[in-house]
């Protein structure tokens, strides 16, 4: 039995007993699904927060500062910075003074990138709900498939020697005056500052699972099965692409926007295609351009989201063919 099983229990209560809706009906579907997965979402998000920021407690971003910058990885900094991206939740508010810190402590350019293009791909929100929702294999290649987009894309931007499109130090802590200074907790504060951190992301991130799961809800219980499949194979192999330009006008998270691609993977969008889309969206986001156009140049910005792109698109297609 599925641990999730007296959640799905209580969403078909919920719809047919409680609200005494017909079976089979579209209002029907759309209610169990919201209900079924708005729990199962929430619940999943509470935990891993409050064990994430436990864990982050215990690696502060001085630390890991200095165990790049004192150690020779021969290449293999890249996946170790893409790989704390995937644990570090990227925000308006943490991208700039993260992104000038590490900068300062003599991390190169590329290995900061590769943070970078990581942190918004992954995170341990998207990676328990694509777990829940899709599987360990999946979840397994999408974790793989962001660890290479910021591996690749930072050692690109390396290559590329692109250093003189920094913005000085001094103007970006100044174009950065968001006050995310951080005092280190006395003993007796750290249990309540793990859990104001943790319901602070959930306050954050909550109004877009609901918004996710609601248009999800919708969807799966109104969209015909393969009406999105119909159009997509009228675009043919420009199908991912296209899903990939759609997504950059919106803005929302990895946690938000799984319960979407969920529904639309039950209509009939290749797996792969929907894969990219919540990567653009997470990933290609103008709110994130606005964020870093004040510690980069527009030259380097262009460039470092065109790197971002290519690789979204190539995970599309590899997941289209592999899946």
């Amino acid at each position: 039995m599925s641990i999730f099983q007296p959640l799905e229990s209580f969403a078909n209560w919920f719809t047919y007993n409680l609200l005494n809706l017909r079976q089979d009906t579209h209002l029907a579907e759309s209610v169990v699904f919201f209900v079924n997965d708005i729990l199962k979402i929430l619940i999943l998000l509470i935990l891993v927060t409050h064990f994430m920021s436990w864990l982050r407690h215990f690696l502060p971003m001085d630390k890991f500062k200095k165990f790049l910058t004192s150690r020779k990885f021969y290449g293999a900094d890249y996946l170790i910075a893409s790989g704390f991206g995937a644990i570090t939740p990227f925000c308006s508010c943490s991208s700039i003074p993260l992104f000038i810190g590490f900068m300062q402590a003599g991390i190169p350019l590329g290995v900061t990138f590769s943070f970078l293009i990581t942190s918004p791909l992954i995170n341990e929100i998207a990676v328990v709900l694509f777990l829940s929702l899709f599987g360990w294999k999946i979840t397994i290649l999408y974790v793989l498939a962001g660890l290479l987009v910021g591996v690749v894309g930072g050692f690109v931007l390396q290559k590329l020697k692109m250093e003189k499109y920094l913005i000085p130090f001094e103007q970006a802590k100044k174009n950065c005056g968001c006050g995310c200074k951080k005092e280190k907790p006395s003993r007796k504060q750290v249990l309540l500052n793990i859990s104001s951190e943790a319901w602070g992301i959930v306050r954050k991130v909550v109004l877009y699972i609901i918004a996710g799961v609601a248009l999800g809800a919708v969807i799966h219980g109104f969209v015909p099965t393969n009406f999105f499949e119909t159009y997509l194979q009228a675009a043919g192999i420009f199908g991912v692409p296209l899903a990939v330009i759609l997504a950059v006008p919106l803005y929302s998270n990895a946690s938000g926007v799984i319960p979407i691609i969920q529904a639309l993977v039950v209509k009939g969008v290749p797996i792969g295609t929907a894969l990219a889309f919540m990567m653009a969206v997470v990933g290609l986001s103008l709110p994130e351009a606005l964020i870093l156009k004040k510690v980069i140049k527009f030259k380097l910005l262009l460039v470092f989201f065109g790197i971002v792109t290519v690789g979204i698109i190539f995970i599309g297609y590899l997941f289209n063919i592999v899946l």
